[in-house]
């Protein structure tokens, strides 16, 4: 299987675990064709610094959000884990931009590749007038 550009995103949140209302605003990702959801973790930090990690798959409300391809490595989950602090937690999504699978098998066959990819975080762009 070829994978189109890969995207690792962690998201943190107060608590436990994220709740229903992270899976809503999640679930559009998987149905606009433009991301896949390849793979997710759930990381969670105790109040005592205890580290716990759930597939997202095998929670009720993300059980539809993802495919397990089991490509977040424990060393990802660990360096997830380190960058919490005690009482939170972080869903550690990996996405695959498939609207770009297509032209990046294109640019490829024509001998180019992609050189450099770099996000740049919305609050670091102007708004738009």
């Amino acid at each position: 299987m070829t994978w189109g550009p890969l995207e690792f995103l962690v998201l943190t949140f107060p608590g436990p675990a994220p709740g229903k209302d992270a899976a809503n605003a999640l679930t559009p990702l998987r149905r606009s064709g433009g991301v896949e959801v390849v793979d997710t973790l759930l990381v969670a930090k105790g109040p005592d610094g205890t580290v716990r990690t759930t597939e997202l798959a095998d929670l009720p409300e993300f059980h539809d959000l993802t495919s397990q391809h089991d490509l977040i490595a424990v060393q990802d989950a660990e360096e997830v884990a380190a960058g919490l602090d005690p009482g939170t937690c972080a869903l550690a999504v990996l996405v695959e931009h498939s609207w770009a699978k297509e032209a990046a098998a294109t640019i490829k066959s024509v001998g180019g590749r992609l050189a450099a990819s770099i996000r740049i975080p919305a609050d670091h762009v102007p708004e738009k007038t």
